[in-house]
């Protein structure tokens, strides 16, 4: 399980977020719904900067039927991206993995033993359709930790069929996914019902990691905001911090 403490350092300065590292975010030019070009992610990169990030990993969407990302799409889009970091004299450590959609594309990627694109060590970043929740759930789980790997549940309480029974949250977990809530439903921005799963799953210490999912702009300008910063240091209050170099399994 991940280590939760609160450290004092820069994040605790009222114009930045509570993370110094961002293990979710769709700032990579042009190959998923994220920043649609180079020029936008240098925009972006720079915010996160700007907020006290210090290192971002980029997670693009991996889905069978929209965006059939390849490790070589995503680190070619990477190195592009830190080229112009570089050249643009901004201070920030990048790297990429992936946002899998647990569809039959993934699991057919998962079977066939291709490596998997990792947050950190074998931890993978996962997302269900929006729309309904992924059958047979628990056993998906059981075959990612059976290929070695560990997986997390991206932004849980985004998904509207969780609302009714919270106890879902809890038989995430025992299915074996870490879950990740994003700063962004802590501020009202996805809507009442998801602000109040978000909540839920930090207040139930159920929360093992937080991220952006920067898509654009008018996420980090939501996030800019001196008063959604408040929020997220009141809601998070020291509980969530991604430091990843304190992993027990």
């Amino acid at each position: 399980m991940f280590s939760f403490f609160k450290r004092k350092n820069d994040t605790d300065l009222p114009g930045y977020l509570p993370i110094q590292t961002d293990i979710h975010s769709h700032i990579l030019p042009g190959i998923d719904d994220g920043s649609p070009d180079i020029e936008t992610s240098i925009k972006l990169v720079r915010g996160m900067h700007d907020l006290g990030i210090k290192k971002a990993v980029a997670t693009p969407h991996i889905m069978g039927d929209m965006y059939r990302n390849t490790p070589a799409t995503i680190t070619t889009a990477l190195e592009k991206l830190k080229i112009a970091c570089k050249e643009a004299e901004i201070d920030i450590e990048l790297s990429a993995a992936a946002e899998y959609m647990l569809d039959d594309y993934f699991m057919n990627i998962l079977k066939s033993n291709s490596p998997l694109l990792t947050i950190y060590k074998n931890i993978i970043l996962t997302e269900q359709s929006y729309a309904v929740e992924t059958e047979n759930l628990k056993e998906i789980a059981y075959e990612i930790m059976l290929g070695g790997y560990k997986p997390i549940m991206a932004h849980p309480e985004r998904y509207s069929f969780y609302h009714k029974e919270y106890d879902n949250y809890f038989l995430l977990k025992e299915a074996g996914f870490l879950l990740q809530v994003n700063l962004l439903s802590l501020t009202g921005h996805y809507g009442k019902h998801v602000e109040k799963a978000a909540k839920f799953i930090v207040r139930e210490n159920l929360a093992d990691l937080v991220g952006t999912d920067m898509h654009h702009i008018g996420h980090l300008n939501i996030l800019q905001k001196k008063e959604k910063l408040e929020i997220l240091r009141h809601n998070l209050d020291g509980r969530t911090y991604n430091v990843l170099d304190n992993l027990v399994f």
